[in-house]
């Protein structure tokens, strides 16, 4: 196993995976990249994505991650549709790192790690019917295709509030259904919500199905929780905003992670508590969740794990 040693393992393809396999390929770092489950990221969940650059007239998610991916391949990133099931990371400057993907041992000198957040969701069969025809779990990615349109933001806490003021600002109407009789969310963003005359806020209020025709939404089934009384929104996007999950299990113990489960990094860098491991992408970013921060981190990380390994030789 000694002589099978990579310089460079990513773990996760999207964005800052394949991007990190790009500047580490072209580095001569010999990257091999693990995809996942979701080869692409969440980006492969997206129809049109108007906001990364150097598309002028937009690219849907899944060709535009078929494009980075076919950029790492060319500087001869090897990428295995596999899955990182476990990690044993070394604690020493110039330790070796273990990987497992399912029985398959691999051990590298440096790891990066992109595996990103998943978007929480409600659980309705509805919300994977018309992923894409109108439910988005990102604001900043869709809201444009709403301009001029009524919908419906889902939650209670900052994001759901940043969320509908983002919106606010592009749609004729935001309604915003909280479960509860209160939000979660912060004073500061409780009253830049109360006090946007475009969002109307139905508290007590849930979200239990979409209606709609030929997968686009055209409206919003919701009941009111004091009076189970059920009624329909008519609104063309929904988006579900509570919250993201970091998919960092298999590293719990051994990577320092915030209170909602996301990689510290230090900062200004990519850098992780542990020597030789470094973290790109959502999978550290609980900020801003874009394709292009994620893709520019991805960058760094990559930088970052040239510079170690040098100073290793």
């Amino acid at each position: 196993m000694e002589d099978n040693i990579l310089d460079c393992v990513i773990v996760g393809s999207g964005p800052s995976g394949f991007t990190a396999a790009i500047y580490a390929a072209r580095a001569d770092l010999k990257p091999e990249l693990y995809t996942g489950l979701e080869p692409g990221g969440q980006l492969t969940t997206t129809t049109e994505v108007d906001n990364f650059p150097g598309y002028p007239n937009g690219i849907t998610g899944p060709e535009m991650m078929m494009d980075l991916q076919k950029q790492a391949e060319r500087f001869e990133t090897k990428v295995h549709y596999e899955m990182i099931t476990k990690a044993e990371f070394s604690q020493e400057v110039g330790g070796i790192h273990k990987l497992w993907a399912g029985k398959k041992e691999i051990w590298a000198k440096s790891v990066i790690i992109s595996t990103g957040a998943t978007a929480k969701y409600l659980g309705l069969d509805d919300e994977k019917k018309y992923s894409g025809g109108g439910v988005s779990a990102c604001a900043t990615c869709d809201g444009f295709f709403y301009k001029g349109k009524e919908v419906v933001v889902v939650g209670a806490g900052d994001t759901a509030a940043e969320e509908a003021t983002y919106l606010a600002k592009l749609c004729s109407k935001v309604t915003m259904l909280v479960r509860k009789d209160h939000f979660r969310a912060s004073k500061a963003m409780i009253h830049r919500v109360s006090n946007t005359p475009n969002i109307e806020v139905l508290f007590n209020h849930e979200l239990t199905g979409i209606e709609g025709e030929n997968s686009l939404v055209e409206r919003a089934v919701v009941i009111n929780n004091q009076t189970q009384e059920t009624s329909k929104i008519d609104v063309h996007g929904i988006f579900i905003a509570i919250g993201h999950q970091p998919n960092t299990d298999i590293f719990k113990g051994q990577i320092n992670l915030d209170e909602n489960g996301y990689i510290n990094t230090l900062p200004g860098s990519t850098k992780t508590n542990l020597p030789g491991v470094f973290a790109a992408g959502d999978v550290q970013d609980s900020q801003y969740r874009q394709a292009i921060t994620a893709a520019g981190s991805g960058c760094m990380a990559a930088m970052d794990a040239e510079k170690y390994l040098g100073e290793l030789a």
